[in-house]
């Protein structure tokens, strides 16, 4: 991983756990909601504190990173370098299963994805910038092995998937094998924050159906493009889109007044 990446990725970590973060100033009700600066008064070094933990932590085990990515994600959709972060964002008071169902799933249809998206007020460039966090982490079997062999009821492989790539998955993810085995999202590449996601979809090296589907769709092919290419400056502009798109979802549904409380018992 090169330092330029192992900065992208700590900057958008420090996001995304400084926009779930709630202390003591964010339950005094008001009408606000998130802002800049929200912790100015009562913790000024909070973003520097976070940002300490979060490297640290990550540095210890990577492992933690996509997951503070996608805990953020799974945050705002239910409810519950120098970007400006817009913090106080506070907990739900209800927390169950059901609430769940308008997350994403591995195996929506691009029309579902797109309508899920559009509910929360993300458009399409938001949902293929954002499904860019697939950069890192990994996926177990589980979620994407029917595609290697028996995809509906074909008793083939998904025709998405690259016919080179496919041996790879099915040695890693063998018929009947390990469902919990971990498989990269983003081959070659799963511990760097960057677009090459994006040039593994369209290589036909999508893990997830639906993540595959962001190249077969022409909705969001062409988001995808722009992501694509040699060069420094197209790397760049995946990862100042990327910063947009999680600032703009860190606002969704924001609780404001004498909604929600700053969880203080975690479990």
């Amino acid at each position: 991983v090169t330092s330029l990446s192992k900065t992208v990725a700590l900057l958008v970590l420090l996001l995304a756990t400084l926009t779930t973060l709630a202390l003591g100033q964010g339950n005094r009700g008001g009408s606000g909601g998130t802002r800049l600066g929200f912790y100015r008064s009562t913790c000024p070094r909070v973003e520097s504190i976070v940002q300490s933990a979060v490297r640290s932590a990550v540095r210890a085990n990577p492992t933690i990173a996509p997951g503070l990515l996608r805990m953020f994600f799974h945050d705002c959709f239910t409810g519950g370098r120098s970007w400006q972060v817009r913090l106080g964002r506070r907990d739900g008071l209800i927390s169950q299963a059901s609430d769940t169902a308008n997350l994403p799933a591995f195996n929506d249809h691009m029309s579902v994805q797109i309508n899920k998206f559009a509910d929360k007020g993300l458009n399409t460039q938001d949902l293929v910038t954002l499904v860019g966090g697939h950069t890192i982490g990994t996926s177990a079997c589980a979620l994407f092995s029917y595609r290697l062999y028996n995809f509906n009821n074909t008793n083939g492989p998904d025709p998405e998937i690259n016919p080179t790539f496919l041996p790879q998955l099915r040695a890693l993810c063998p018929n009947g094998g390990d469902a919990l085995r971990r498989v990269a999202l983003d081959t070659g590449s799963a511990n760097s924050f960057g677009n090459s996601f994006y040039e593994n979809l369209r290589n036909g090296r999508g893990v997830i159906e639906s993540d595959a589907k962001l190249w077969s769709d022409r909705r969001t092919r062409r988001f995808v493009q722009r992501y694509l290419g040699g060069g420094r400056q197209t790397g760049s502009r995946f990862n100042a889109e990327f910063g947009r798109a999680m600032v703009k979802m860190g606002n969704i549904e924001v609780k404001t007044g004498t909604q929600g409380e700053i969880r203080r018992v975690c479990t």
